[in-house]
């Protein structure tokens, strides 16, 4: 029998599942060079380039919270340390 996943592949976006997280990255938009590093790392591939530039007219990414679980790849594989955790207080 083949294996049949309960939740189609593409449809995870239809579950918010950052409510758990206990730490949140904070981007230091300033710091960011837009490499694009984090947005590749990120295994929910949640970071977006938002369209806007910082001081040193580069396109700064951000991350959407509803999805983000707080791995912290993102802040790891940053070589500007562009991306910091801190505790999410909720």
């Amino acid at each position: 029998m083949k294996y049949q996943p309960s939740t189609p592949a593409g449809e995870s976006t239809k579950n918010k599942t950052g409510n758990w997280r206990t730490f949140k990255p904070v981007f230091l938009h300033d710091q960011c060079t837009g490499c694009g590093l984090c947005e590749q790392s990120c295994p929910e591939g949640i970071i977006y380039p938002t369209g806007k530039t910082n001081k040193n007219n580069k396109n700064y990414r951000d991350t959407d919270y509803d999805f983000c679980k707080g791995c912290g790849l993102c802040a790891k594989v940053c070589p500007f340390a562009a991306i910091t955790m801190i505790r999410d207080e909720k």
